[in-house]
């Protein structure tokens, strides 16, 4: 247990050091903005009890409160929001580049959202030095949930098809949870300063960021048992489970901001995420044998967010 938690312990000083720490020059001072060892507080039975994810969402939400505090001796603003809507798991599930399989294997996502806002200082209701980087940049702190139910769509198990293979597709289910903490560099290609001063106006962005996430999918057949010739295709003998785990991945988006009022905005992005593992949806067939499915888990989800000013 301790050895697995060491293992945990670098994995979130890594995270902390790619994504935690940055330099940022404000009138010829360096100051390097570091959220207060976020990852590593989390206590040791939140990092190895999986099993709990109502407490660590509250571990979480907790630290965010705190690492907002610790940040605010620097001045920079705060944000806070919401984002909600569908997400498309592209998983061993169903056919590639299937239109069935992408529809029908889609869930939901909801997420608590967090930016420092570089371009205005809360502690004096004024802006700070105008440099491209607090003017064009703001970095985002999410944390988020999603859920989706799968099965295989497309050609293999099209209704004129009777042979047992098929009706074994057709029996197979799945679905996955995955609880998201990471964050998010957002480059604003238009002036952050104009938009904010603007009612009406809008302010399109790209980010590129990291996540730590904690998977739980499930694997059944309503035929059966799985692993039994009655109920489970060869291709997936032996490739399925239901133990939950942890995953790095990697997310990008695009999408634009509408300000709504002088302290709120409207968001949608459309982003993808793409997970270091063929695990996270509970199926994995033999790469090797079955290149099909040789590709990691990813999915899209498109965000439809509410984000406020905090002063």
């Amino acid at each position: 247990m301790l050895r697995k938690f060491k293992e945990i312990y670098i994995k979130c000083c890594v995270l902390k050091l790619l994504l935690l720490f940055f330099v940022y020059k404000s009138t010829n001072f360096y100051f390097i903005l570091e959220l207060n060892d976020v990852f590593i507080y989390l206590s040791r039975i939140e990092l190895i009890s999986m099993q709990m994810p109502k407490k660590f969402i509250i571990t979480i939400v907790l630290l965010f409160a705190f690492s907002n505090n610790a940040l605010a001796q620097f001045g920079f603003s705060h944000e806070v929001g919401v984002i909600v809507g569908p997400v498309a798991f592209q998983s061993d599930y169903g056919e590639r580049y299937n239109f069935a399989t992408n529809a029908g294997n889609t869930g939901y996502g909801i997420g608590l959202i967090h930016y420092l806002n570089f371009s205005y200082r809360a502690d004096c209701n004024c802006y700070t030095p105008e440099t491209y980087f607090n003017d064009h940049f703001k970095l985002r702190s999410e944390l988020s949930y999603n859920k989706t139910d799968l099965q295989h769509f497309g050609r293999w198990v099209d209704p004129d098809r009777t042979s047992l293979f098929a009706n074994q597709l057709r029996g197979m289910r799945g679905s996955t949870s995955v609880t998201n903490i990471g964050m998010q560099l957002e480059y604003f290609p238009l002036s952050i300063r104009d938009f904010s001063s603007t009612i009406g106006a809008w302010a399109p962005f790209i980010s590129l960021g990291g996540q730590f996430s904690f998977y739980d999918p499930e694997a059944y057949s309503t035929l059966g048992p799985l692993n039994t010739p009655i109920s489970t295709p060869i291709k997936y003998y032996n490739a399925t489970t239901n133990q939950g785990g942890t995953v790095w991945s990697i997310v990008g988006s695009v999408g634009t901001r509408y300000k709504l009022t002088e302290l709120s905005d409207l968001m949608v992005d459309l982003r993808m995420q793409y997970y270091f593992s063929n695990w996270v949806d509970g199926l994995n067939p033999d790469p090797a044998v079955y290149v099909e499915n040789r590709a990691n888990d990813w999915n899209v989800w498109l965000n439809f967010g509410y984000i406020y000013y905090l002063q």
